[in-house]
């Protein structure tokens, strides 16, 4: 699936026309490859120093390893995403906002989920059909509120209605685990 999704944001590359030249700075190769492995170092160190210390205050105060993936592993591994989507909106790129939350969860779910299962396969617990639910609910609404309207565009009420919603959720997984 995630070669089909690759295959498919290709064909359409191929097809957009193209956008004017965004002014950059001028770098070698070599400080661009330095860039980006200094990145992807400091992500790795960073998830890793949030999933182990959140995993362990969590476990000191009794909390599930459901609720810490689902609440803290989740929102520390998504904050870089947030950033990018909000400096993009604030610069007035949108399509990298939206393209940036559409291609991380299909990231997530066919090439993470795949290769991570591949390595040790994962058991399904049925404890998490409620989050699926939710999670097909959510997806089911944005798509909704994207394609319908005159501007076909999140509005303020609609994005207040998600954050809402992911805050009712967060205090329901918390309740039910109290």
């Amino acid at each position: 699936m995630f070669g089909l999704f690759l295959f498919y944001v290709y064909r359409q590359l191929k097809t957009e026309t193209l956008v004017p030249e965004i002014a950059t700075i001028p770098m070698s190769t070599l400080k661009i490859w330095s860039f980006i492995i200094l990145g992807l170092s400091g992500l790795i160190l960073g998830g890793k120093l949030v999933v182990d210390n959140a995993v362990e205050v969590a476990s000191s105060m009794g909390v599930s390893e459901k609720i810490i993936g689902l609440t803290i592993v989740a929102a520390g591994t998504s904050l870089p995403e947030l950033v990018t989507s909000v400096v993009a909106v604030v610069r007035k790129n949108n399509d990298i906002a939206i393209g940036n939350i559409i291609g991380s969860n299909i990231f997530n779910i066919f090439l993470i989920l795949s290769v991570s299962s591949f390595i040790r396969p994962i058991e399904f617990a049925s404890i998490f059909n409620i989050d699926i639910y939710i999670l097909a609910g959510g997806t089911i609404f944005l798509f909704i509120a994207m394609f319908t309207g005159v501007k076909k565009k999140l509005d303020r009420w609609e994005a207040a209605l998600l954050l809402i919603s992911y805050l009712a959720y967060t205090t329901y997984l918390i309740a039910k685990e109290v």
